[in-house]
């Protein structure tokens, strides 16, 4: 079932970002090979640019490939280390690509992501590969987190989602594009568990078994440090988040794997800033139970012609 975002037919953004997450998804974090010079990049990036379709598979670009490539996105950089005034950090964990491939078959997922390494070898190599899923309800609007909450309830739609997820009227091939930040949240399920369904709903400022935003929730609620219209200016994004989950040293581990397209990094930023306590000292009631792993900046270009719109590299 789409949700109620609507595509102008206009648009050359990467179709996937507009789209509601799908059933299954990997995400593949790639990194530049050690005495990979820029000429070996570009061959590399011009044979991804004839097999990303924008739509199963969505491409991001770090900012140490563009800059490796002596090339500028404007309003490009990496992803800042963010302390919180207790002392925890979100880190900052840079990429020089990433794919998003999406799809409903694991098998296709896991054979595309062996074709797509194949093709960027040797110039790049896969680094750490983040299988995630849809949870919830699959005819509902939006997914859930593993927390049984809704995930993306705030999302702006139509044409407010389209301003705030992609670049336009800047200059072409900058125009299209869209920037986003990708974080993979670890949650702590015995610490969520030990809470009672009152003071989870107050850490997520909604009620559970409604979805309805909660009057009297405290400072500290999610919804409450994250309030897109509070900032100024606002802080709209796209979220496109999906649950992740693998097993390793004997147990699960799960989590969120946050993505949020803007068209700039400035909203997710602020964002962030107010959910570590930087503005006031209060920190979001989720670092209670979760706490991001990894973070990460990167660019998504526009599509020309069914290809990636490449021209700001010089490809």
């Amino acid at each position: 079932m789409q949700d109620s975002t609507t595509v102008t037919s206009q648009s050359a953004h990467q179709s996937g970002i507009f789209q509601p997450i799908p059933p299954l998804a990997r995400y593949a974090f790639f990194s530049i090979a050690q005495s990979t010079d820029a000429t070996a990049l570009k061959t590399a990036l011009q044979r991804l640019q004839s097999v990303v379709d924008g739509e199963t598979v969505v491409a991001a670009l770090g900012p140490q490939l563009v800059n490796t490539l002596t090339a500028n996105v404007p309003g490009l950089r990496e992803f800042p280390v963010l302390t919180s005034p207790d002392g925890l950090v979100i880190p900052s964990t840079p990429a020089a690509l990433m794919l998003w491939l999406r799809g409903s078959d694991m098998g296709d997922l896991a054979n595309r992501t062996r074709a797509l390494e194949k093709l960027l070898a040797p110039a790049f190599g896969v680094g750490v590969v983040v299988d995630a899923f849809r949870h919830g309800d699959p005819e509902a609007a939006h997914g859930r987190d593993l927390t049984d909450y809704e995930d993306g309830t705030e999302n702006p739609e139509g044409e407010e989602a389209e301003a705030a997820a992609f670049v336009q009227n800047t200059a072409p091939g900058l125009d299209g594009s869209s920037f986003v930040a990708v974080q993979r949240w670890l949650h702590n399920f015995a610490t969520f568990e030990s809470f009672s369904t009152e003071e989870r709903d107050h850490i997520m400022g909604r009620r559970l078994t409604d979805n309805e935003e909660l009057e009297d929730a405290p400072e500290s609620a999610h919804v409450k440090r994250t309030a897109q219209e509070s900032f100024e200016p606002e802080a709209f994004v796209l979220r496109r988040s999906m649950p992740w989950l693998q097993h390793e040293q004997g147990r699960d581990a799960s989590g969120l794997m946050f993505a949020a397209y803007g068209k700039s990094l400035d909203a997710f930023e602020a964002q962030m800033r107010r959910m570590a306590g930087l503005d006031d000292g209060i920190t979001d009631g989720l670092l209670r139970f979760s706490k991001p792993l990894t973070g990460a900046y990167l660019w998504c270009p526009p599509m020309r012609n069914g290809q990636l719109d490449l021209r700001l590299l010089s490809i």
